[in-house]
């Protein structure tokens, strides 16, 4: 939660702005623009975003409401989209979040690789279901991904087929940067950058740098060919659900259902929220009492009646 500058929008439809959610040193890798703010009579609270500078609008539109007529665990729920051709903005209610790239700041570096399974699991789960249903997100990023006290929803939606700048190029897939059509291949390769991130700090990590119980995964998952990662979303969330020492088994793919080791996994498996570091339950905390003091604005004209002329 950050100040607003001078060139943010005082208000955004019926919302009052009250915050910036991302840093301004994360801007450029932030593929819309996110603030936290609430309704004129100050009764609800939102998260309400608004292209990033330079991009065009109408695409982002156009994936805004795609966004708004999902339905998928895990995905950030898109309550409202309004706005003008020009400036289009959507609305999701309010809960205390925190980016990731802002968890590992407020943690202090990278994450325990309990604490990098649990989000990833819940970050795979939620692609097996959109992926079970023709969906692919297409912009999955660190950025993307808002860690709440209910586990991480997956904000951005469509940013890579928008073309948005700001989307991180180390969560892009070679092909998807070549031209190719984003598709659940692409989103398995922009997984294993937010894991590799959430671990290492960086989303192009070198293989000693990953915690072992974690190489191989990260690794299948940023093959350069898209034959080579994961045949689908449920195989790293099996992977994810395994305890963090369990004995190394077989590729990832190369799993039966046969193999005791690994149980199937549905997607509605796992499924408490993954837990967090005090430091980053702390930060969450701080955010939410933050936006709780937060007074909206006096509008000037309100200030000016009360004057008296002289």
């Amino acid at each position: 939660m950050e100040r607003l500058r001078h060139d943010d929008p005082s208000q955004i439809g019926p919302y009052v702005t009250l915050a910036r959610l991302d840093a301004e040193s994360a801007g450029r890798t932030v593929p819309e623009r996110r603030y936290l703010a609430r309704d004129g009579d100050g009764q609800r609270t939102v998260l309400v975003c608004v292209p990033p500078v330079g991009s065009d609008p109408s695409r982002w539109a156009l994936e805004a409401e795609g966004a708004r007529r999902l339905s998928v665990p895990g995905f950030l729920n898109v309550a409202e989209v309004g706005g003008s051709a020009g400036f289009p903005w959507y609305a999701a209610p309010y809960t205390p979040a925190l980016p990731l790239p802002a968890v590992l700041a407020a943690y202090g570096g990278p994450l325990p690789e309990d604490t990098v399974r649990g989000l990833g699991a819940a970050l795979a789960r939620g692609l097996a279901v959109a992926h079970a249903r023709g969906v692919t997100h297409a912009g999955l990023s660190p950025a993307a991904v808002l860690v709440t006290p209910g586990g991480p929803l997956l904000t951005c939606y469509g940013a890579a087929r928008a073309g948005l700048a700001g989307l991180d190029p180390g969560c892009l897939a070679p092909e998807e940067a070549s031209g190719a059509v984003p598709s659940p291949a692409g989103d398995l390769f922009a997984l294993g950058a937010v894991l590799a991130y959430a671990a290492t700090g960086h989303t192009v990590p070198e293989q000693s740098e990953l915690p072992p119980g974690l190489r191989r995964l990260v690794g299948a998952c940023l093959a350069r060919d898209p034959a080579d990662r994961p045949g689908s979303a449920q195989e790293p969330l099996r992977e994810l659900a395994e305890p963090a020492a369990a004995p190394a088994g077989p590729a990832v793919g190369a799993a039966s259902a046969g193999d005791p080791r690994l149980p199937d996994v549905t997607v509605f498996d796992h499924s408490a929220p993954p837990s967090l570091p005090g430091r980053v339950v702390a930060a969450l905390a701080a955010q939410s009492a933050a936006l709780l003091a937060a007074e909206l604005p006096v509008p000037e004209q309100a200030f000016a009646a009360t004057q008296k002329v002289h």
